[in-house]
């Protein structure tokens, strides 16, 4: 099983979500930390200023950025609106 890790900034901006996103941003940890790639999720590798970077998709508005540490390690780097996600 792959083994998350929570920067402070993921945490931190996991508090400010709204209620319903963040029950169900709880919900997806499990599903995440089974199939990072599962494709409810949605996730994507993201390019630009952000290569070396994945998000996946909370909702159709909220995304959470993560990178990969070793093929067993992920680290939660933050959540984030769309339209602040790809910047």
């Amino acid at each position: 099983m792959i083994q998350l890790l929570y920067h402070g900034d993921f945490l931190k901006s996991a508090k400010q979500l709204p209620k319903k996103q963040a029950e169900k941003l709880i919900s997806l940890i499990d599903l995440f930390r089974d199939n990072p790639f599962h494709p409810f999720l949605h996730t994507t590798r993201l390019t630009g200023n952000l290569t070396g970077y994945l998000a996946f998709r909370i909702t159709r508005d909220w995304r959470v950025i993560f990178q990969f540490l070793d093929p067993e390690t992920i680290q939660l780097l933050r959540v984030v609106h769309r339209s602040d996600a790809y910047r």
